[in-house]
């Protein structure tokens, strides 16, 4: 399919609203324009009036290959992300080994390159030994160091403040961090289990991983870039207290920027009562107050980017009591139609939601030729189609841990068709194989 056309298409791209056609050759787009004249060797897909944007960009997922492929893989996980509209993604390092040294990087881009159906790459992990391995990082070898400043897996936890000055101080890569404080996260639990034993419910989640954990950690971590003058990207921000840390200047301007999650934008702490275990996740979603606070956030760019932290387990995994049950939950088949109920809501604009979806995360991560729909870039494309509804049904989920916390709920909007790098990935239900492409990065 070296020509694709799309024909009769409502673009929303850098903030602007119009009607176009766009031609698509050999993975990129070669022309966007009101009406292009159809060859007889082009493959053309009418958009009907529907909504094209640039694929989405999700720099936060596990799709815990390899290691822990009982829950997902890179291939029936990435697939689940082109059904849900979004393009590219950026997996985290806490496999089984995780991710902290180049080798083992270099051999997760290898892994990958054989399964991935959409655009992807990797964080480099860090740890309390790996300096020298962090620091001989080379250009392009990841997309951002990531640093677990709260509990974790494995040897993934960074709790030596020596070490992270060093990391802050020395690294000219992006860092991003997890945040919360494992010293008031315990406390916690103790506290708890005085009063509960083990038989704690899922609703006391946001107070054992609290606001005084989250706060405590990201702020240090913003004392720290501002100290050294670090590019710091704080992934799933969940409280309200934490937006007065970061600004709300352009985001070009800012060395600190702030990510929300869409379940924390989604749910809150009521959801508890009859999600349960589905939704325990790390920082755990929080309360209404902190909902509509991050809401107002990503309306007033204090926010700058939202993305889904992916974490998929099994069913029965999930079917444990509190302190047996993991954190995490699969979100890519839905999270982009979950934003779209905020714009039929009347709460976000869809120049909105591209721009904290696409836009920003490729200004950000400095993505090269993605992230926006622009001749010579690479055609990663999403048509949506806002008129027809699309009910979760565990017939059509395709995480493999076949589960997803929005079951049974029906969004006002369905993924038409998703493009990767200009291939024809999904359309109207049905799958397309693909292969999808090592992001790359700017240096500068």
């Amino acid at each position: 399919m070296s020509y694709l056309l799309l024909t009769n298409a409502i673009l929303i791209n850098e903030q602007k609203r119009f009607e176009s056609d766009i031609l698509i050759k050999n993975g990129r787009i070669e022309n966007i324009a009101p009406a292009i004249s159809a060859k007889s060797h082009y493959h053309i897909i009418d958009a009907n009036g529907k909504i094209a944007i640039p694929g989405m960009i999700d720099d936060q997922v596990h799709f815990r290959e390899p290691g822990l492929t009982h829950k997902a893989d890179i291939h029936s996980e990435s697939t689940a992300a082109l059904a849900g509209g979004i393009t590219s993604f950026m997996d985290m390092p806490n496999n089984h080994p995780p991710i902290l040294t180049r080798q083992a990087l270099a051999d997760k881009y290898a892994l990958t390159k054989k399964k991935a159906v959409a655009n992807y790459a990797f964080y480099m992990g860090s740890s309390n030994d790996n300096l020298e391995e962090i620091k001989a990082l080379q250009e392009n070898e990841c997309c951002a160091i990531k640093i677990f400043m709260g509990a974790s897996t494995g040897n993934m936890l960074v709790d030596n403040p020596k070490v992270l000055e060093n990391i802050f101080s020395s690294t000219p890569h992006l860092i991003a961090t997890h945040c919360e404080d494992t010293p008031t996260i315990v406390k916690n639990e103790a506290h708890y289990r005085k009063l509960y034993g083990e038989n704690i419910d899922f609703a006391l989640h946001p107070e054992i991983r609290s606001e005084a954990a989250c706060y405590l950690s990201s702020s240090f971590a913003v004392a720290l870039a501002k100290k050294y003058n670090t590019r710091l990207h704080v992934l799933h921000i969940t409280t309200a207290k934490e937006l007065a840390l970061f600004s709300s200047q352009p985001l070009q301007e800012k060395l600190i920027t702030a990510e929300a999650c869409v379940h924390h934008l989604f749910f809150n702490a009521d959801d508890y009562a009859h999600k349960g275990a589905l939704i325990k996740c790390n920082p755990a979603i929080k309360t209404k107050q902190d909902q509509s606070a991050l809401l107002h956030a990503v309306k007033n760019n204090i926010i700058d980017i939202i993305a889904t932290d992916h974490a998929p387990h099994t069913w029965e995994e999930k079917q444990r009591s509190y302190f047996h049950a993991p954190s995490g939950l699969p979100l890519v088949q839905d999270a982009l139609l979950s934003l779209l109920e905020f714009y039929h809501q009347g709460q976000l604009s869809l120049e909105q939601i591209v721009n904290k979806t696409s836009h920003a995360v490729a200004e950000r991560f400095k993505i090269i030729e993605r992230g926006y729909l622009r001749e010579n870039y690479w055609a990663d494309i999403v048509l949506l189609d806002l008129n027809t509804p699309h009910t979760v049904t565990k017939e059509n989920i395709l995480y493999k841990c076949g589960w997803s916390p929005f079951q049974d709920y029906t969004f006002c909007s369905s993924i038409d068709t998703t493009i990767v790098s200009g291939q024809l990935a999904w359309q109207k239900g049905k799958y397309y194989p693909t292969q999808g492409q090592r992001l790359a990065f700017r240096s500068e």
